[in-house]
């Protein structure tokens, strides 16, 4: 496929634009690198009908045949992996090598979902009747997807949406649009017309689209603040959610790790795409007999972490997106240093163009501050001290958030019996962010709502179905 400059909307199977444009910015240089349709009500409107008039049809199509073209659809994006690479770098900032993980990712994650299959349930097989449950698809769905992984995570909702036999309007974040809208040119040429449908536009459209009474469901990956709001919007209309929100996860270090060989994985727990991350390590509490020697080797290899423009050799971080996230990691830097926070390293702002903010590590914070108690999604890391497990524990846990959290032992048997205490919808034991397109993934307290992943992420695309046939008549005359 030609990666040219062209950035049209998929809608009923026609590539179209709209009558006002949206520019997209170079996070790296805040220069415009492209325009893209800035949809309104009547494109929105036009994107539901298309949906609501291929639905009959795609749930009525084998679910074989909808697995072959999700197949297809992932063998398309993986071989325009070096297009869309490019073209992610550009538009959200992060290096080549981790737009490339990113984009062949989302192809094998649509891939790999067609493993999954829609489950029916014998409830009854008596002499008087037979009871099967049966799952069947909600409807027209609305998916918004988040810039910080603009194409993986949109393939969290296209997979299992189109799976489970619904059809899909799909809106990328306005920061992030253009990798979506070429994705929509491949789905053009796979899909019936009318079953994926991708609109573009300003930050007007979410809202549009939460409270269209046309949806049946909307799946949305974003902010918790973002989320509420959501599901607000869907509540007149009953529509079905699920909400992939923030997170402020905590790591924490045991004091028998070896220190020289885990100090720099640490380091990219916290910093893979620059801190964006929902699941990214937030906050880092280690024990207190390893505390100065660990802190030391995190901050010595961050050192030696180039960050800069993700489209040139050797950068390993990125800027921050767009600006109102890089204004928000801006304050909490500041308000750390009003409250005369120790830095180990960073906190001062950047003089060159872009949103680029240096590695920012601070020392034992309290544990009442900002920086420990909020979701930075930057590259600001609190170093914590501790020395009791019980207390690390509940520390872990005293947060509005239970997204992810990681234990680090050598004691794995021990580290995987804390990680059972920890009140978070994923738990990693030695390692971090490893997701499967088998797996449910999700939140608890208002980290989300729903999972995504695996069957239990499937069926949150479909309704349960009960169908009672009785056997013998019930009454004789």
């Amino acid at each position: 496929m030609q990666f040219d400059n062209d950035y049209r909307m998929l809608i009923g199977g026609a590539l179209v634009g709209a009558a006002k444009s949206l520019d997209v910015l170079s996070p790296a240089t805040e220069q415009v690198i492209a325009s893209v349709p800035d949809s309104g009500e009547a494109e929105l409107q036009a994107a539901v009908d298309a949906a609501r008039k291929a639905f009959p049809g795609w749930a009525a199509t084998p679910i074989a045949e909808r697995k072959a073209m999700l197949n297809a659809l992932g063998d398309a994006i993986m071989a325009n992996a070096d297009g869309f690479m490019r073209l992610l770098t550009a538009e959200q900032g992060k290096p080549h090598h981790e737009a490339q993980g990113e984009i062949m990712g989302a192809g094998f994650w649509l891939k790999a979902a067609t493993a999954l299959d829609l489950p029916e349930t014998v409830n009854e097989d008596s002499d008087e009747r037979i009871s099967i449950t049966r799952h069947v698809p909600l409807g027209v769905v609305g998916a918004i997807a988040p810039w910080n992984f603009p194409m993986i995570l949109a393939m969290f909702k296209v997979a299992p949406g189109l799976l489970a036999g619904n059809t899909m309007v799909l809106k990328p974040s306005p920061f992030t649009p253009l990798c979506t809208l070429k994705f929509a040119e491949l789905a053009k040429e796979i899909l019936p017309a009318g079953v994926l449908n991708v609109i573009t536009g300003g930050d007007h459209l979410g809202p549009l689209m939460t409270a269209h009474p046309g949806f049946d469901k909307i799946s949305f990956t974003g902010s918790t603040q973002t989320g509420r709001r959501v599901m607000a919007s869907a509540a007149p209309t009953l529509k079905r959610v699920t909400l992939e929100l923030g997170g402020n996860d905590p790591a924490i270090v045991m004091p028998d790790v070896d220190v020289e060989k885990i100090a720099e994985q640490l380091f990219w727990a916290a910093f893979s795409n620059n801190g964006q991350i929902c699941i990214a390590t937030k906050r880092m509490y280690i024990h207190k007999d390893i505390y100065e020697p660990l802190r030391d080797a995190i901050v010595a290899y961050a050192k030696t972490v180039k960050v800069g423009d993700g489209a040139q050799q050797g950068t390993q971080i990125g800027p921050i997106n767009n600006r109102p996230q890089y204004e928000r990691v801006l304050d909490l830097i500041r308000d750390a240093k009003d409250n005369g926070y120790t830095f180990l390293m960073g906190g001062e702002k950047s003089d060159v163009p872009g949103y680029f903010v240096p590695i920012t590590i601070l020392d034992n914070p309290p544990e009442d501050s900002r920086i420990v108690q909020e979701e930075q999604f930057g590259p600001v890391l609190p170093l914590i001290r501790f020395d009791d497990i019980d207390e690390v524990v509940a520390r872990a846990n005293a947060s509005d958030y239970g997204l992810g959290a990681s234990i680090w032992s050598a004691d794995e048997e021990k580290a995987y019996e804390l990680a059972q205490r920890i009140q978070s919808g994923t738990v990693w034991v030695n390692e971090t962010q490893h997701l499967s397109p088998l797996a449910a993934f999700g939140g608890m307290k208002q980290s989300g709502m729903g999972v995504e992943g695996g069957v239990e992420g499937l069926l949150e695309y479909t309704a349960a179905q009960t169908l009672v046939r009785r056997k013998k008549p019930a009454f004789k005359g």
